[in-house]
């Protein structure tokens, strides 16, 4: 990367960075990737070529994750690569061009005009003044303004959305926008729909944790595991009472897995059985089945073997008859 030399010596330059990196990017960088974008800002103050290797061993980051956080900083808009090298995205433009681009973006004020009703920009500046300490980055209100259209959700939900990212310490604009899909799949809109929402993922959550005691996963599900049973009962409509009828029948089985107790589960599903008696009724139903299916075969065999043990009397009957004819000749 071709960098221009300053003119002011070292220990009288100074790097400056603008205020809407603090707003609207910080929050979202890795500790390892920040650090290479500082230093990037550092050095394009000066006219030399600068190499990733470099980078690794000047900043003592391993070569992988300086290349991981160049595209990093790619994909969220702070560096341009170009065919000789990168070129550090100048923020205030771009944030400028974004904001005034015709139909896609809103300015503060903008929203704030053609929100539906006054209550909408109250809950904008409660965001602003609660979560950002009244300096939220201008493309906030953009997303706010989008989410609120896309989603239908109502102020209180709004405040609510960011409440939830900031208790998590991830307030930053992918977590919040994937929290917002997951509240809008599930059907959230109002308050209340929240409050419902909260309430069923306490009792997942519960049904998750004694899936785990009971089957000895001490140290927490997988991913694919909570994933199994999230559908379970968000699709299937089952609750612990069901699901423990289906963890029963693993108990005579070797190392179980959770596919073999989803089969149990879906071929339940399948079926249309939902309460538990329902289940213990088709389990008497089939047992009943393999009991009598069972004595079939036993009666079968035992027919087949007398029929056998008749077809060899026959057979010696007929010998004897053939040698007594040869004594009579």
């Amino acid at each position: 990367m071709k960098l221009e030399q300053n003119d002011k010596q070292l220990l009288f330059s100074e790097t400056t960075i603008p205020d809407i990196f603090f707003a609207e990017h910080l929050s979202e960088i890795p500790g390892d990737y920040l650090k290479i974008y500082l230093y990037l800002i550092f050095l394009s103050k000066y006219h030399k070529d600068v190499k990733l290797n470099d980078l690794s061993k000047k900043l003592n980051i391993p070569l992988k994750t300086i290349n991981d956080g160049t595209k990093f900083l790619e994909e969220h808009g702070l560096l341009t690569k170009k065919t000789t090298g990168y070129i550090i995205v100048d923020l205030q433009e771009a944030t400028l061009h974004n904001l005034y681009t015709p139909n896609l973006s809103l300015s503060k004020e903008k929203v704030q005009q053609t929100a539906k009703n006054k209550s909408k920009s109250k809950a904008i500046d409660h965001i602003n003044n609660m979560y950002f300490q009244g300096i939220m980055g201008p493309s906030w209100y953009n997303d706010i303004d989008l989410w609120f259209s896309k989603y239908g959700f109502d102020e209180q939900v709004m405040i609510a959305l960011f409440d939830y990212c900031y208790k998590r310490s991830a307030l930053h604009r992918n977590y919040v926008q994937k929290v917002a899909e997951a509240w809008a799949s599930n059907k959230v809109k109002t308050w209340n729909d929240l409050d419902v929402y909260y309430q069923q993922q306490e009792s997942l959550n519960k049904i998750k944790k004694t899936i785990a005691k009971k089957l000895g996963k001490y140290n927490g599900l997988t991913q694919y595991e909570e994933a199994y049973i999230e559908n379970w009962v968000t699709n299937f409509g089952y609750d612990m009472n069901v699901i423990e009828l289906a963890l029963k029948r693993t108990v005579f089985k070797q190392n179980p897995t959770f596919e073999y107790i989803n089969r149990i589960i879906t071929d339940w599903h399948e079926r249309g059985l939902k309460t538990p008696d329902q289940v213990n009724a088709f389990l008497e139903q089939r047992k009943k089945q393999e009991k009598d299916l069972k004595a079939l075969k036993t009666s079968v065999k035992k027919t087949n073997y007398e029929q056998r043990k008749y077809d060899n009397l026959d057979f010696l009957y007929a010998n004897s008859n053939i040698n007594t004819d040869n004594k009579e000749a």
